[in-house]
């Protein structure tokens, strides 16, 4: 048995893992967003007073007939000396992008009051996140999944003290990445496939985590650039 076969599938396409996808291009020839505009204060503003921006990403193509789904997912971007974004591994048991980094998320439920309401439930529920660390600051761009998943992005500021309680049902792993490394397009990669006749395009941001390679793709990582821009602009 290869070492591949021990490694967890990022897909549920046959035959297809991202990691094996080749670069097709690096984006370091655009710059990084500022260090100061990463703290605290700064990030209040910048929602306060958004910028004229456009998303890159919007939605990815189509390879399911299921019915569109509204979803929303947290940004929780810990305010720490060095502000981080939290992030979860997802188990590899579920239906939908088993296995996978992610936000912390999901479908919006009948009972939440909008989109920001189901993004901090879901936190709660999956990672033990409690409201009362979290400050929203705003959304970015609705993104459609190629799983038909409609997702508003929810931006918030996490205050350091917190405890996790991860959902052992859902979450393998939670962990923290630099922002500054996730807002520095030298370190998002462009790779693209072709599967039944379609093109598929994604960027890729593997965080190497104290000798672990967190591969962060699709669209995590396509989310992630949106607010690229929308900090760069």
């Amino acid at each position: 048995m290869s070492s591949a076969d021990h490694i967890t599938p990022l897909s549920k396409l046959p035959n297809f893992d991202p990691r094996t996808v080749p670069v097709v291009g690096v984006d370091a020839h655009l710059p990084p967003v500022p260090a100061e505009r990463l703290l605290a204060e700064s990030l209040r503003r910048r929602f306060a007073t958004p910028p004229a921006w456009e998303p890159e990403v919007r939605a990815e193509p189509r390879f399911t007939q299921r019915k569109p789904a509204q979803a929303a997912v947290l940004l929780p971007l810990v305010a720490r000396a060095e502000p981080t974004l939290l992030l979860t591994l997802r188990t590899s048991h579920l239906a939908n992008h088993s296995g996978q980094i992610a936000f912390p998320g999901g479908k919006v439920d009948p009972t939440d009051v909008d989109v920001v309401d189901a993004a901090l439930r879901e936190a709660e529920e999956e990672v033990g996140l409690t409201r009362d660390f979290v400050q929203v600051l705003g959304t970015l761009p609705v993104y459609t999944t190629g799983t038909a998943f409609v997702i508003t992005p929810v931006v918030a500021l996490v205050r350091p003290g917190f405890t996790l309680a991860p959902n052992a049902g859902e979450v393998a792993d939670v962990f923290e990445v630099p922002l500054s490394f996730l807002l520095d397009p030298a370190n998002h990669r462009r790779h693209a496939f072709e599967f039944e006749g379609l093109r598929r395009e994604w960027f890729s941001m593997p965080w190497q985590d104290a000798g672990t390679e967190r591969y962060i793709w699709g669209a995590t990582a396509g989310m992630l650039r949106n607010f690229y821009r929308f900090m760069a602009a």
